[in-house]
């Protein structure tokens, strides 16, 4: 094979794998942490130009297909990389894995993540070709449907793992009126329908159209649409921070103790209504605690009529298997009050058939938890009901959902306590706030955050954060948060249906595109 040959294949690669390294930097630019869904746009109309050329009468070739296939693969390898390069630090810098492992085990992941997007490019193009001039429109409402299906599967086979999608990029942008709507997966199909449709204009004038088409609808439901929910009423909290790095979390002389000693005098001194600390905010079993440590702090509350606090901790026996808990310490008044982690991470919560080996090359105390109920009641305090969430489960809109379907109970405001020090000082932090946001915009609820090193944050109903700790700081963030009754269009749908109508739309979309690609 010629030089010449081998460098264009490069390029092939090449390309779209710069445009989904700006895909990934458009859900948090580097320096910033800020999403950018200009850049988002921008990267999906460099992967779908690429992708309308293929499927062009005068380029197409039955090897087409394979080549849609590996320039959607890079593109979606390097966006995915780009977006959870941070379990690196987990792997390595608190794992000890060796580096060359490490990165390519982060590589493997994206790689093998990509497949889903690689396999919707060739669909789109050998479904595309034939109509890209005669109907625009229809092409570009197929490609939305395959790379939202893709989008799907990536986050919800396999236990899922949706970190990163693109709907996130815009959760500032013209998009994001549409999430108590269509939540983030929707978002991401009117991204992906908007990226065709101006790349088959090929930047002519009427390119124009469907940018200010949608422009002008995402603008009239932000200043007519319907208000969704009301006010349930004002609340205090004060949500704890004690900023202890991962690797010396579980040092008996270092972070245990440290972090013993720190929530017990901040939840003891609080003087709000709700105070709340972050996951694993105690890092010992209660059995393994110190004298009457668990007991004092319960009794600390159980005297006074005012306080709540919620205190996130591991629970259980290796007789009745361990959770990942946020435990109710209130009022004796009160009924007794738990949350048990329902939707726990791979790997780190328990560990899938066949990957034990990759677990035991890490010094993780990585657990082997059981997982709570799906139908968990809110908690109720104070006129609010108040819906715990641990860390990873805030990325699943559709779980959150099902706590909606009966709107007499439906939570009014929501509650997210977190760790993700495991992650260091990363763009890990911006995203997953960026996450607890589209959450509360999809749901129409406030979202209160308790992490262990940030971004702790009060954020609003509409997804607007209203207060914030500053980051890898000891501290806690003292604040007011509006509970909201009222459901918006996501979670009625979602609640009931979970995420089955997209499934279907777009499902059917492209079973009439084969039918008419089977027509003589």
């Amino acid at each position: 094979m010629s030089l010449g040959r081998e460098r264009k294949r490069g390029l092939r690669i090449l390309w779209p794998a710069l445009a989904g390294a700006a895909q990934a930097a458009s859900m948090a630019m580097p320096g910033t942490g800020q999403a950018q869904a200009w850049l988002q746009i921008l990267s999906l109309i460099l992967l779908a130009s690429g992708l309308v050329k293929m499927a062009r009468p005068g380029f197409f070739r039955p090897s087409s297909f394979g080549q849609a296939a590996v320039f959607g693969g890079a593109f979606a390898t390097a966006w995915l990389a780009g977006s959870f390069w941070w379990l690196y630090v987990s792997m390595h810098d608190v794992g000890g894995l060796s580096a060359p492992l490490a990165a390519l085990a982060v590589v493997a992941l994206a790689a093998a993540l990509a497949l889903y997007y690689a396999a919707a490019c060739a669909a789109w193009v050998a479904l595309a070709r034939g109509v890209l001039d005669t109907r625009p429109g229809a092409a570009s409402v197929l490609f939305a449907a395959l790379w939202t299906l893709a989008e799907l599967m990536r986050g919800r086979w396999l236990t899922g793992f949706p970190w990163g999608a693109g709907g996130y990029a815009h959760i500032d942008g013209m998009l994001s009126v549409w999430a108590p709507w269509v939540g983030v997966y929707g978002i991401g199909a009117l991204a992906a329908w908007l990226a065709m449709r101006l790349a088959l204009s090929g930047w002519h004038v009427r390119a124009l159209k469907p940018l200010l088409g949608l422009g002008v609808l995402s603008w009239g439901l932000q200043a007519w649409g319907p208000a969704f929910t009301t006010s349930a009423g004002l609340g205090q909290v004060e949500l704890l921070q004690a900023n202890i790095s991962q690797t010396a979390k579980f040092d008996m002389a270092g972070g245990i103790r440290d972090a013993l000693q720190w929530y017990d005098e901040r939840l003891r001194a609080s003087q709000q209504a709700l105070v709340v600390a972050p996951e694993t905010a105690i890092p010992l079993l209660p059995m393994h605690l110190p004298g009457a440590y668990w007991s004092g702090l319960q009794q600390h509350f159980a005297r006074s009529d005012r306080a709540m606090a919620l205190v996130g901790a591991p629970l259980g026996s290796l007789s009745e298997g361990y959770t990942n808990s946020v435990v109710a310490m209130g009022p004796a008044s009160t009924p007794a009050y738990r949350y048990d982690k329902a939707h726990l991470v791979p790997f780190g919560e328990f560990m899938p058939p066949g990957f034990v080996w990759f677990v035991r090359m890490m010094n993780i105390p990585l657990g082997d938890f059981k997982s709570g109920g799906w139908n968990q009641p809110s908690l109720t305090w104070q006129g609010q009901r108040l819906a715990p969430n641990v860390c990873y489960e805030d990325l699943f809109g559709e779980e959150l959902a099902r706590r909606f379907k009966d709107p007499a109970t439906a939570p009014t405001a929501l509650v997210n306590v977190s760790n993700i020090a495991w992650f260091g000082d990363t763009l890990a932090v911006d995203q997953h706030l960026s996450i607890s946001r589209m959450r509360a915009m999809e749901l129409g609820r406030p979202m209160l955050r308790a992490t262990n090193t940030g971004a702790t944050a009060i954020i609003d109903h509409s997804g607007r954060v209203t207060a914030e700790l500053p980051r890898f700081t000891r501290g806690s963030l003292v604040g007011t948060y509006e509970g909201r009754h009222g459901l918006t269009p996501f979670a009625q749908w979602a609640s009931v249906w979970g995420l089955w109508p997209l499934w279907v739309l777009c499902g059917a979309v492209v079973a009439m595109a084969l039918w008419r690609r089977q027509r003589p």
